[in-house]
């Protein structure tokens, strides 16, 4: 890959794309910085693995928005990291743009069907990935689109960024919504404070794991009057569960 490609970066996204997490795994330098120069440019949060084993670990504490995902890693292939982060439901929605030398149609099929959403041959122009990852940003947030997640009479309304219980919408802060939203995409299973913190805070946020105690005390408290503070359970000695009202 021609580094000078990155001369090639120039403001291509809309402002509403900016700020967005991308993880790189990709083994090659000179392309992770060709593809680091080119998104750090337009205003995205960079995030970098070498192998399929730092990707791992930084999944684990932090989900991006979008991952580049290398084919030929020197420890596992792409193809099959793309399926275990498909297989996560943690990691599921998180789309996945391959970046390969392959060419046959067959490995485009295969890279597909293994659960990526788009296909990028190398080598590649800046532009070209500009455009793809707009493409699949935009898909992925379309899915979302008019959306509504319901569980007994609450409602929460991604589109709309509501919170209802019947009829009645509770105001609800930011964090409080985001919290929620894990906990209704999530039911049924415990999660610790350090796993929320992950997952509703992001790694990159400097918070304490008490934090997460006040946002549930908060959050239970809105939902109190509407006898729906009850889903947000306390389990001793771990953390807190999301319990569907039946």
């Amino acid at each position: 890959m021609d580094v000078q490609l990155a001369n090639q970066a120039v403001k291509l996204y809309p402002t509403d794309m900016a700020k967005r997490r991308i993880l790189i795994v990709e083994d090659e330098k000179p392309i992770r910085d060709m593809v680091y120069f080119a998104l750090d440019s337009d205003g995205f949060e960079i995030i970098e693995a070498v192998d399929g084993r730092e990707a791992t670990e930084i999944l684990a504490q932090n989900n991006p928005d979008l991952i580049l995902m290398d084919w030929m890693l020197p420890d596992v292939s792409g193809l099959e990291l793309v399926r275990r982060i498909k297989r996560d439901e943690v990691t599921s929605e998180i789309p996945v743009i391959m970046l390969t030398a392959k060419t046959e149609e067959r490995d485009k099929v295969e890279g597909l069907d293994s659960g990526a959403d788009d296909y990028i041959t190398k080598p590649f122009s800046v532009k070209e990935l500009s455009a793809r990852i707009r493409a699949v940003l935009r898909r992925s947030e379309s899915t979302l689109e008019g959306s509504k997640l319901s569980y007994g009479r609450l409602v929460l309304d991604l589109d709309a960024h509501h919170v209802l219980v019947g009829d009645i919408q509770i105001e609800v802060g930011p964090t409080e919504f985001r919290l929620l939203e894990f906990f209704m995409t999530h039911p049924d299973k415990v999660y610790s404070r350090s796993q929320l913190l992950d997952y509703v805070w992001g790694r990159s946020k400097f918070v304490e794991e008490r934090t997460v105690d006040v946002h549930i005390l908060r959050l239970r408290k809105l939902l109190k009057p509407h006898n729906c503070h009850t889903m947000v359970q306390t389990v001793r000695g771990y953390g807190y569960r999301f319990v569907a009202d039946k």
